[in-house]
């Protein structure tokens, strides 16, 4: 790394990533797909399913897309989603460097629309992948924050390793999403709802503007993060979460809790495919 873009207060950050995804009991094929990435102003590396890392070193990216179209479209879009976050977004890390936090709505919100307008491009090119759409999450950690994007109803967790404090940081693009933060119905009558998986938000179809979520947070060592697709939170409720993602009181190496959340997804549904990713914060 550039000894330019440290300063003497850059903290040394470990951060710990696990990734699991599966097709489910129903479905033919896998329309999830999740992305690890590792970079710095000279060079991006594709992160494998677990590892860890330093982001005094390198920044981190991890994202979660749920594809959604006839045949193999899903699973095409998902792809296209984050084949360009890898080409894209690293090009923006001098930005970080210059002070990212005064920049990163208009960054993310570039990203978002490249993507979509590939999705779209592909879409209008070939038949058999016209109309197809995907959602994203995504989470960029840098030294002391971590910025999201988000689009569609795959969500962004945060478990507040202090407190044991869950909060789901993204907003499901759903109408059945807006009638529950209104107060129009009950979480339970959420879980339910014929509709509840019918977008009002994707990357490409028929959407003519994109208009993601963006946000920011402060991180501690303690903290976790999970990027979900819906399959899994089909299958789990919020204190499932919590379970899976609070720290171990014995550190045990070999305890992947993006396996576990989603076996245990599974076990309780399965109906759709279903993906984890899970950071935490050492």
């Amino acid at each position: 790394m550039d000894p330019n873009l440290m300063t003497p207060h850059t903290p040394d950050v470990l951060i710990k990533w696990f990734a699991r995804t599966d097709v489910g009991k129903v479905r033919k094929n896998n329309e999830d797909s999740f992305l690890g990435l590792q970079f710095d102003a000279q060079g991006v590396e594709r992160l494998g399913k677990y590892g860890e890392g330093h982001t005094c070193q390198k920044d981190f990216v991890f994202a979660v897309s749920d594809g959604m179209g006839g045949a193999m479209a899903g699973e095409y879009a998902s792809r296209i989603a984050v084949d360009k976050v890898t080409t894209l977004l690293p090009r923006a890390f001098k930005h970080r460097a210059l002070g990212l936090e005064s920049g990163f709505n208009d960054l993310l919100g570039e990203l978002f629309d490249q993507i979509h307008r590939a999705i779209v491009y592909v879409g209008n090119s070939y038949d058999e992948c016209r109309g197809m759409e995907t959602t994203l999450s995504l989470c960029w950690f840098t030294p002391s924050w971590m910025f999201f994007g988000h689009i569609g109803d795959s969500r962004i967790y945060h478990l507040c390793g202090s407190s044991l404090t869950l909060k789901q940081l993204t907003q499901d693009d759903t109408h059945v999403g807006w009638l529950l933060r209104n107060g129009m119905i009950q979480p339970w009558e959420a879980r339910t709802h014929p509709r509840r998986n019918v977008l009002q938000k994707a990357l490409g179809g028929g959407n003519q503007f994109v208009d993601p979520q963006v946000g920011a947070i402060h991180f501690e060592p303690g903290d976790s993060f999970l990027l979900c697709t819906d399959g899994l939170t089909e299958g789990l409720y919020e204190h499932h979460l919590v379970d899976h993602l609070r720290p171990q009181t014995s550190p045990n190496d070999d305890v992947n809790p993006a396996n576990q959340l989603v076996e245990q997804a599974l076990a309780n549904d399965g109906r759709d495919n279903t993906t984890a990713l899970v950071v935490q914060i050492r």
